[in-house]
């Protein structure tokens, strides 16, 4: 039985990231377009490029290449009103609001998705890669990426995992996912 390879990569960095506010569609702050396809040999072989709808995850997958599948199931949170608003001003506005937030993943005061939900979701589409031998490259956002950390370590703490920009994991399934932290090494990478 071949494994499923999964490597979960996190979009290059956006200015709302740089801000410290929740995103909304916002481009890379990077120059993407003199840079595409430049990272098309990080991985041996040919993987299988996914990525979420957003800009940003569009624009980091045609770093590795133009043949990218848009899956819904990799879009980033659902920030409801908090789409564009910076964690300082919701600190300052709604503290109480923000700290419940991040103590109960099954609130949603923003009026989006929660954190069970997003995990849910998550978990649904991880689960339709189990059938799925072979290599894919998946470029997402760090709230996806630390939700499938989260099914497959199920347990650790969602909001103790930080998700830089372009960093990536992987996992691979064989009966069981398990968790592959990867060197930087890029001959190593395969």
């Amino acid at each position: 039985m071949q494994a499923t390879r999964l490597t979960l990569m996190c979009h290059a960095r956006t200015v709302a990231q740089k801000l410290a506010c929740f995103p909304t569609n916002e481009p890379l702050e990077m120059d993407w377009q003199s840079a595409q396809g430049s990272r098309c040999r990080q991985f041996k072989g040919t993987p299988r490029v996914l990525c979420g709808p957003e800009l940003r995850t569009r624009q980091t997958a045609e770093l590795f290449g133009d043949d990218v599948e848009i899956v819904a199931a990799l879009a980033d949170c659902d920030f409801g009103r908090w789409k564009g608003s910076s964690i300082d001003d919701l600190q300052t506005a709604e503290p109480e609001t923000l700290q419940a937030w991040l103590n109960d993943p099954t609130s949603a005061p923003h009026g989006g998705e929660s954190v069970a939900q997003l995990g849910e979701r998550v978990a649904a589409w991880l689960s339709t890669l189990e059938a799925t031998p072979g290599h894919i490259v998946a470029i997402t956002h760090p709230f996806v990426i630390r939700a499938a950390l989260m099914q497959v370590l199920q347990g650790a703490a969602f909001n103790q995992i930080d998700v830089e920009p372009l960093s990536a994991i992987e996992l691979r399934f064989n009966g069981r996912w398990r968790l592959r932290l990867m060197g930087t090494d890029p001959e190593g990478a395969h």
